[in-house]
């Protein structure tokens, strides 16, 4: 019997950011893309059949749901991030052809944390908070690359990272009794 994965990847987190108003206006794009192809579209005189006029209603619908949805992931991600969430929705919608998202997707500035012991906002990578110096993540004290805290040695540089904690042996032990 397979074993099914609850870890949840980083795409689908990122499609359940998208807001309910940008999944709503994305129906109502798709449904207005299928009534155009159905009856203006089907109205002219050199209008193609009645399947492949229905495909081009699905793929154009698909299309400008799709483009509506990344300008609602638009307008959610730049606030997330810090950046001016009205501006780069409009950048996106009024730069065509999808070149406003992709310049939204190029210039958009990494995830911000905060630390936790002061709540100031850093940015992603920080190993000491700006304000306070509390340690964010645990850093190699010879190289200060990040590491994890159960290493031992610096995968970088390969100094120790703490001195091993003494094993009590077996007579130590004895003795003390």
């Amino acid at each position: 019997m397979q074993v099914r994965s609850e870890t949840r990847t980083q795409f689908s987190e990122e499609i359940r950011f998208i807001p309910s108003w940008a999944w709503a206006l994305a129906a109502i794009g798709f449904v207005a893309a299928q009534i155009f192809f159905a009856t203006f579209v089907a109205h002219q005189p050199d209008s193609p059949s009645p399947v492949p006029r229905t495909l081009l209603g699905v793929v154009a619908g698909t299309i400008f749901a799709c483009y509506l949805l990344l300008i609602g992931y638009v307008n959610r991600d730049a606030g997330r991030r810090g950046m001016n969430r009205v501006l780069w929705t409009v950048i996106a919608v009024v730069i065509t052809h999808g070149l406003g998202i992709i310049l939204y997707l190029v210039l958009r500035q990494p995830l911000q944390s905060r630390c936790p012991q002061c709540d100031t906002v850093v940015q992603t990578g920080f190993n000491y908070c700006p304000k306070c110096n509390h340690q964010l993540h645990p850093s190699c004290p010879h190289c200060q690359h990040p590491v994890l805290g159960d290493d031992v040695y610096c995968a970088y540089c390969g100094g120790a990272l703490a001195p091993p904690n003494p094993q009590p042996s077996s007579s130590s032990i004895a003795a003390q009794h």
